[in-house]
């Protein structure tokens, strides 16, 4: 698959697209300042309304094909003294936001903590100023990586695809995503990254690190002209937003592979259809991938080495149990052979048949039976 034809004028539009977002971002970060000043100026006490972000507030947009926050809402008022700290926080990360982009630099969420605590913002540890960063989300309409804030990488990819870089300093480089072994970590320049030259025709997600180690050792980019992504555990907010990317532009199926544990199930629902924590967002899952095991009945089906389910395990079964998002086969029905067997086990099982076996034996047999569906 070559996009070498028409590629200036399509870049001119990605770069028009990037920054009309950021301008978008600015209003949104003004119009909340003004509205604030001006509700002081006027003597009315300021407050937000934040979307309730929980399983309990959540429906499935048939038009987005994801699963979206509903209408109930939190008010966060400075009449209340116990909703002004938060609500400061929140204000604190729109500041830096806006100065963010209008510098064109970027942070962390790490750093963000940092710089806060710098300023005498009362963060109480990191996950506190993640959370504020998340309400800011939800309030905008934007996820954080339009505000500049990215989180650290972990996720990575590999495989046939020549792609050319688009950020500042960079932008015209070109790199071959099969020239590092290891793949190449998936962050805010390769997720807006424009796609040159791709000879694959599918895309393998995989949770584990050692798994998509293994498929980079046995070929399977070659033998499947596969694409091979490692998200290890859930899959951070970059990582989706490419896998989307190369379902929607290049048009690439994509198989999600994970382990067989109730946190393994739910790492393969969040990329279709979406995060209870982010459906405040859009375009962040991929309602066309299919999950692609480890199944619960695969325990049983090859006879995989496999563990008791712990306390956690157990009720994080039992709380998936109750979501909308796992209603419908075949997560309802992994999840009662997960409840009968109580057990469960990692796509490294596979290594019992030989390290070969799970590129040379499983995954053509899944693929088979998933074609005929």
């Amino acid at each position: 698959m070559i996009m070498e034809g028409g590629q200036d004028n399509e870049r001119t539009r990605h770069y028009y697209k990037i920054d009309k977002i950021k301008e978008s971002v600015l209003q949104s970060l003004t119009r909340l300042g003004e509205k604030i000043v001006n509700n002081l100026e006027n003597g009315v006490f300021p407050e937000i309304q934040l979307p309730l972000r929980a399983t309990s507030n959540i429906i499935y947009d048939p038009n987005l094909r994801q699963y979206v926050l509903g209408d109930k809402y939190i008010l966060r008022t400075t009449k209340n003294v116990k909703h002004l700290r938060p609500f400061a926080q929140v204000i604190w990360i729109s500041s830096f936001a806006k100065k963010l982009i209008k510098a064109g630099k970027t942070s962390t969420l790490r750093d963000t903590y940092y710089v806060a605590i710098g300023e005498g913002i009362d963060f109480e540890d990191q996950d506190e100023s993640d959370e504020a960063i998340v309400e800011l989300e939800s309030l905008l309409g934007h996820p954080r990586e339009d505000l500049n804030i990215f989180p650290e990488e972990r996720a990575s990819i590999y495989g046939d695809l020549v792609i050319e870089y688009t950020v500042p300093g960079f932008r015209g480089k070109r790199v071959d995503l099969s020239s590092h072994p290891d793949g190449f970590a998936i962050g805010p320049a390769l997720t807006t990254a424009e796609f040159i030259k791709c000879g694959a025709e599918v895309l393998f997600v995989i949770e584990k690190g050692a798994v998509f180690a293994r498929f980079v050792e046995e070929g399977a980019d070659k033998k499947y002209k596969a694409l091979l992504i490692h998200t290890a555990g859930q899959s951070p907010r970059n990582a989706r937003k490419l896998i989307r990317r190369l379902n929607e532009e290049l048009n690439l199926p994509v198989y999600i592979f994970a382990d067989a544990d109730p946190f393994g199930v739910h790492i393969a629902s969040v990329l279709i259809h979406g995060s209870a924590i982010s459906a405040h967002l859009r375009e962040l899952n991929i309602p066309d991938a299919v999950w692609a095991g480890l199944y619960a009945s695969d325990i049983i089906k090859y006879k995989l080495p496999s563990m008791k389910f712990t306390e956690q395990d157990a009720k994080r079964l039992e709380e998936l149990k109750r979501d909308p998002r796992y209603q419908t086969d075949p997560w309802k029905r992994e999840l009662a052979v997960f409840s009968k067997i109580g057990r469960k086990a990692e796509l490294e099982a596979f290594s019992r048949y030989g390290l070969e076996f799970i590129v040379k034996e499983f995954l053509p047999e899944r693929l088979a039976e998933l074609t005929k569906r």
